[in-house]
């Protein structure tokens, strides 16, 4: 049996839902919906680029804690709560993983947990290193 690692970022809904930012089983790694919260506050308000920027970051620091990196990514899934919003999305998620190129997908959602969360970010990410 793999042993399993996980990373916690504090938040309230963490502690709430009882779930982890991400966890590693063997080489597999699975990060959770991400959203731009910082604390208990949102980042960049009303701004689909910058919080797609912020969580694709913080989403980077929980890789790099279980020992990965944007580079191990296969897979991404893109929660938006408005689909004229997926330009802005999409660029900070080209930038992000240019030349990486994992699989993505971006659907519509309702609503997010906050009011001001404008897109929520998932990944899966495979570590091959010898």
């Amino acid at each position: 049996m793999s042993q399993k690692n996980k990373v916690y970022t504090g938040t309230d809904w963490e502690k709430q839902f009882s779930y982890s930012r991400a966890t590693k089983v063997g080489k597999h790694i699975f990060v959770a919906g991400t959203t731009a919260i910082d604390g208990r506050e949102v980042v960049g308000i009303g701004d689909a680029y910058g919080q797609s920027k912020f969580v694709l970051e913080k989403i980077e620091k929980a890789l790099d804690f279980l020992g990965a990196n944007r580079s191990d990514v296969v897979r991404t899934r893109m929660f938006v709560t408005d689909i004229g919003l997926s330009n802005e999305v999409g660029k900070a998620h080209g930038e992000f993983f240019k030349g990486i190129d994992p699989v993505a997908t971006m659907v519509e959602v309702s609503a997010l947990i906050h009011p001001d969360m404008l897109v929520e970010i998932e990944v899966d990410a495979v570590v091959i290193k010898n």
